[in-house]
């Protein structure tokens, strides 16, 4: 099945600007949403984003830009949204045109804070999009080495076949490989998991425990990560294909990776205001490790790595502290 109709990009960051490298590329022409004018404008003058990926130029002959949401959306069939989990309530309640004909495509790796919902849970309940119109797209991507067309590889996520093909299509090219599973839910979950982990590991890397340990820690955060995934949404998965386990790997080793440096920091003796000022840039691990938190309230998973995370974070208990804790945990 091939995705008719015109494709939107929603959201102005690295990732956003990843996908509308990939998306244009297949399709010859994006709708692209932005919150600010001003970027647009730079953008336009400039021939690439001018906040985030400024290598990839575009020929702006195949861009529409929008900073109205409800322009967007209502000129658009396809919506691959992009924004940071923090920011999605924020930019979804200026919304007043109809999403229930839409495919949305949710590239956001992070929860809806206040309402501790997964995005696609959050687009069900709120504006009335049938499950099977909504997929997500995760995997062992970071936007710079897929800006550089480094081989890359994508799992998508969605309970019809026939639209999951349809976005294979829409984002398979010789640097992208694309794989398929109905595991929405766990693939969700599982990109907020592998982001508070990614924070642990860089408090520990601040805190200057070595690669024997990170191994230990990774180990650990990925039979954590199963134990919760498999409570929350019990199917048969293999948290050890590229989308749960390579996801995790990446975003917990990688220079690349946001949630590690905030992490980093953290482990240095940054306080969480001065290490998110610092960075300029979000760490949406930060946000997920209160939500996983108050939702595991209900489930009561055994999760120490994300109980350490959260008491550093929020608690304010020393890093050196808690992580020796947490090694007294581990196998």
């Amino acid at each position: 099945m091939k995705l008719s109709g015109k494709v939107a990009i929603m959201g102005g960051g690295s990732w956003a600007t990843a996908i509308a490298k990939i998306v244009v590329s297949n399709t010859g022409h994006i709708n692209w949403y932005m919150r600010r004018d001003d970027r647009i404008e730079d953008f336009k003058r400039l021939g690439h984003n001018p906040a985030y990926l400024t290598g990839v130029k575009f020929d702006l002959k195949t861009i529409t830009f929008y900073s109205n949401i409800n322009d967007v959306v209502r000129d658009s069939d396809v919506l691959i949204f992009a924004i940071p989990s923090p920011y999605v309530k924020a930019h979804l309640k200026k919304l007043k045109t109809r999403l229930k004909d839409k495919i949305i495509i949710s590239a956001i790796k992070g929860i809806v804070p206040d309402e501790n919902l997964i995005v696609s849970d959050y687009f069900i309940k709120f504006y009335n999009v049938s499950p099977e119109q909504i997929a997500v797209i995760a995997g062992p991507c970071h936007a710079e080495e897929v800006a550089l067309e480094r081989l890359s590889y994508l799992t998508i996520g969605c309970p019809d076949v026939e639209v999951a093909k349809g976005i294979s299509q829409l984002l398979s090219n010789n640097y992208i490989k694309t794989s398929l599973s109905d595991d929405v839910i766990g693939i969700e979950y599982g990109s907020v998991l592998k982001n508070v982990y990614a924070i642990a590991a860089g408090i520990c890397g601040g805190l200057k425990y070595g690669d024997n340990f990170q191994a230990v820690l990774i180990s650990n955060a990925i039979q954590e990560m199963n134990r919760f995934l498999s409570t929350v949404h019990p199917i048969q998965r293999s948290v050890y294909d590229s989308v749960y386990l390579g996801d995790l790997l990446v975003t917990a080793y990688s220079n690349f990776s946001r949630n590690r440096t905030f992490g980093v920091m953290i482990g240095k003796g940054y306080s969480v205001k001065s290490a998110q000022i610092e960075m300029e840039m979000i760490a949406e691990g930060y946000y997920g490790t209160k939500c996983i938190k108050d939702i595991n309230k209900h489930y009561h998973v055994n999760m120490p790595i994300l109980d350490a995370v959260y008491n550093i974070l929020y608690e304010r208990i020393s890093p050196a502290i808690e992580i020796k804790l947490l090694t007294d945990s581990f196998r």
